[in-house]
């Protein structure tokens, strides 16, 4: 009846009733009565791996590499590894960690200056860039980029005084403001600069203004004049006005703003929803981080958050521009440039963002490259620089207009991809979870594989990734990525841990138990095999009404009389030892194929390998009524 009441059960949906199968139970059981095995420890360790029970994983790992120096699977040198740095044992730890690398054929993956410089040298050359006549002049502060209809706004000092930009504090007496200048389709200036007035003017600097595209709400930079002290004017914060019957209002600062750090250089995203600015604000990575905000129906301004240690480094990241693509552009002076500030690329995704790229020369050169903004249509747009045509020397910011030719090229694009199935069955898992981690733990990606157990993922060429898959009832699987690969395919096969104990269950693939070892032409149960009946016992005492039918096979080899005797012996000896050990022989009946039921075309006359033979000699444990 034990069967059929759990067929009711499953059939009406009623699965809270039924009784499973833990196979991380069933194990812990075996492994504390002092029975040992390769599997035993490997799968206690794993499970407590998995769930981040580092302690008890470390403790099952050593019971592991004390049974033998060479696991089957290279991954327990890297699971060892991770369980020892989570314990605080750093120097068994790198030890393990080497080992795993040594064993995988794994090269170090740090890419020196060198290979910096040669893969931005893959992206340069890609833009015609000319200073913006009318505009330039080597003796004042321009910068600027923000270009409605045919119209420039940009910021500019008026007077030849000493002012320093965005490299050092800003000490000088030269304040700056907004201006506008008209460009043709090349972008070319071909009208005199005209100084904004009303709300964009204060006694301190403005700069950095992004409009709304009804032209009717503006963000931009101004100086925090806040303050009553003068030397304090550096600090910086992000403005908004608005065109209400076609006059702007007065200028009002953002909710996020603070007297006590800088909020600047705002930019909007395509529809408007996010506001995007850099800050020193306190818990960034750096000099100043970029940071990004909601906007709301309201227009209210939400909490800042960080964009992540992937963009922000320890220097100082700065004047983001986000495209009409969703690309973001950036100056950055912690990534690897050509000289002070760069221009970095990144593709915004959904749920994070693609590789950080630069751009390039003659955007970047070995000088402060910043303010950059493009149209996507056109392919034009502006950037500035206190370049000269002499490497090595500077004079006062300026801008110019550039044409990009072509299109940036991810010199970081990789590919992973690879199948989940079942380990038993060989069949796909549809939603199996599978999660990226960098060289850190910092999770990198995660998705979840197809209705064919199939998944593919973008990654960096040049880094390595510990890919993990899971999925409910099952257990979990983990491997490492090669760095230096454009296309890696890294497959995974999970074993069900819980299974549901109706009629016509295999215990044998529950438990794992392929073949219960006999000496040649005996019955007599060998000591590795007690480990394996030692699984079933576990399960039985657990469910003292679940009855079995065990099932011995043999490959073909042999007379078929024969064949079908021994088997007979072998599920017999199988049956007395279960008894031998507490188990009522009511619940328990053994039968003998031999090789009726050969489960590959393995049959007399046909050669067939070891490995194809020794598949037929298996055991099975069936669920009964």
């Amino acid at each position: 009846m034990y069967g059929q009441e759990n067929k009711v059960a499953k059939a009406t949906g009623n699965y809270e009733q039924l009784d499973y199968v833990n196979a991380q139970k069933v194990y812990l059981e075996v492994a504390e009565k002092g029975h040992e095995s390769e599997e035993l420890f490997t799968k206690l360790a794993n499970s407590y791996y998995f769930n981040a029970q580092y302690d008890e994983a470390v403790k099952w790992y050593e019971k592991l590499f004390s049974f033998t120096t060479e696991p089957e699977q290279s991954n327990m040198y890297l699971r060892y590894s991770q369980s020892l740095k989570a314990t605080g044992q750093e120097a068994k730890a790198a030890e393990y960690y080497d080992a795993f690398l040594q064993k995988n054929g794994f090269e170090t993956n740090q890419i020196n200056a060198q290979g910096y410089h040669d893969l931005t040298l893959q992206n340069s050359g890609r833009y015609e860039l000319k200073p913006l006549e009318r505009v330039y002049d080597e003796n004042k502060v321009s910068f600027g980029y923000f270009k409605l209809g045919d119209t420039l706004y940009y910021a500019s000092t008026n007077n030849t005084k000493t002012f320093l930009n965005i490299r050092s504090a800003w000490d000088g007496l030269s304040f700056l403001s907004l201006y506008t200048v008209q460009v043709d389709s090349l972008n070319q200036a071909i009208s005199k600069p005209k100084k904004l007035k009303g709300s964009f003017k204060s006694k301190f600097h403005e700069s950095s203004p992004v409009f709304t595209t009804d032209n009717n709400t503006v963000y931009f930079t101004r100086s925090n004049n806040t303050i009553v002290d003068k030397k304090e004017d550096q600090r910086l914060k992000i403005y908004k006005t608005e065109r209400i019957n076609g006059k702007w209002e007065v200028a009002k600062e953002l909710s996020i703003n603070s007297d006590y750090f800088s909020n600047a250089h705002p930019t909007l995203n395509p529809d408007e929803t996010k506001l995007y600015f850099s800050s020193d604000r306190p818990g960034g990575y750096g000099e100043s981080d970029l940071y990004v905000s909601e906007i709301d129906a309201e227009g209210n301004i939400s909490e800042p958050i960080n964009l992540g240690p992937e963009i922000n480094t320890a220097g100082k990241e700065t004047f983001p521009f986000v495209s009409a693509n969703n690309e973001l552009y950036f100056s950055s002076d912690g990534h690897f440039g050509l000289g002070g500030l760069d221009v970095f690329y990144v593709k915004i995704k959904e749920g994070g963002y693609g590789n950080i790229l630069n751009i390039g020369e003659p955007i970047n050169s070995y000088a402060d490259d910043f303010s950059f903004g493009i149209d996507s249509e056109s392919n034009r747009g502006f950037i500035s620089s206190n370049r000269t045509d002499t490497e090595g020397a500077f004079i006062y910011d300026n801008i110019y207009s550039f044409l990009e030719t072509k299109p940036v090229i991810d010199v970081y694009f990789a590919q992973i991809q690879g199948y989940v199935t079942d380990i038993q069955t060989e069949l796909p898992i549809e939603g199996a979870l599978i999660v990226l981690r960098d060289s850190e733990g910092t999770v990198y990606k995660k998705l979840t594989t197809d209705n064919k157990g199939f998944y593919n993922v973008e990654t960096n060429k040049f880094k390595p990734y510990v890919i993990n898959a899971s999925k409910k009832l099952y257990g979990t699987d983990e491997n490492l990525s090669k760095p230096n690969f454009e296309n890696q395919e890294i497959n995974f096969q999970l074993q069900q841990n819980e299974f549901v104990l109706v009629a016509g269950t295999d215990l044998a693939k529950v438990l794992n138990i392929p073949i219960i070892y006999f000496d040649f032409d005996k019955s007599n149960i060998r000591k590795d095999a007690q480990v394996e009946l030692e699984k079933l016992l576990a399960v039985l005492n657990q469910y003292p009404n679940l009855k079995i039918e065990i099932r011995s096979h043999t490959d073909r080899r042999g007379n078929d009389a024969y064949n079908k005797a021994l088997s007979q012996r072998r599920a017999t000896s199988t049956l007395n030892y279960l008894v031998e050990n507490g188990v009522e022989s009511s619940r328990l009946k053994a039968l003998g194929f031999g090789e009726s039921k050969l489960v590959n075309n393995c049959s007399n006359g046909v050669p067939c390998s070891e490995a194809d033979h020794q598949k037929n000699r298996r055991s099975e444990f069936i669920v009964i009524d």
